[in-house]
């Protein structure tokens, strides 16, 4: 009686091994499924970031590079103003927006024109003027109105667009033409760590190493204190 009563504890305790093997086996399959969906859906991820994250970068580029261009032309003609009236460029924006809130320069006024008749008779504007059909006018209007439009809040100009905690590099120069005359020069920049340092880390540092292995400007900048450009841009060239 004994005997029978082991075989049937043995039995159970062999048949429950069976059965928990069973379910483990169950269980480590749908962990193994589930991580390798995992695994999937990570390579995908992945793969798509590898493609989005270089678009991104170029979007985001270009987009705040068109501001920053806009900027630095505004800053360059507001320079030539600058050294219209004085010979020489600003040697900082505290300078540049104080021509440009209170200097008056001459804005010509035109008003008429020459008919094609007049222009085939041979009548110059000179003549036209003298006759009063063509009436010319100087009015003097700040530098700010004339150079920039009216309504420009000349406070910006020395900010750099979308990240307006920063301020352009500007600095000026006397150089030597190979004519042998003297030629007053300046540049103004931003740097690509300022206007692209939160994106991806490598692709900023491959356009930086790209620009310094070119020995270019690495960001943007007109004008330069080294040579005589006439104020270029460096997206220019």
């Amino acid at each position: 009686m004994a005997i029978k009563v082991v075989i049937k504890i043995f039995f159970f305790i062999f048949a429950g091994r069976i059965k928990f093997k069973k379910q483990y086996e169950i269980i480590m399959k749908l962990v193994l499924r589930i991580l390798l969906v995992a695994a999937i859906v990570a390579l995908i991820y992945l793969c798509i970031q590898s493609i989005m994250t270089p678009i991104h970068f170029d979007q985001q580029q270009k987009a705040r590079e068109k501001a920053i261009v806009e900027r630095l032309i505004e800053i360059r003609n507001a320079q030539i103003g600058y050294k219209n009236q004085n010979g020489i460029y600003a040697a900082n924006f505290e300078e540049l927006q104080k021509f440009l809130n209170e200097t008056k320069i001459p804005f010509l006024v035109k008003e008429g024109e020459l008919t094609d008749e007049q222009l085939k008779s041979g009548m110059t504007e000179q003549e036209a003027v003298k006759k009063g059909i063509i009436r010319r006018d100087t009015n003097w209007v700040l530098a700010k109105d004339t150079l920039l439009g009216a309504g420009y809040n000349v406070a910006s100009i020395g900010k750099v667009p979308g990240f307006e905690d920063n301020t352009f590099l500007l600095d000026t120069a006397t150089l030597s033409s190979s004519s042998g005359y003297t030629v007053p020069v300046f540049e103004c920049g931003v740097y690509y760590d300022v206007y692209l340092g939160d994106l991806d880390k490598q692709l900023l540092f491959n356009l930086k190493d790209k620009a310094t292995k070119l020995n270019r400007y690495v960001g943007l900048r007109i004008g330069s204190i080294t040579e005589i450009n006439n104020n270029a841009g460096n997206w220019e060239f």
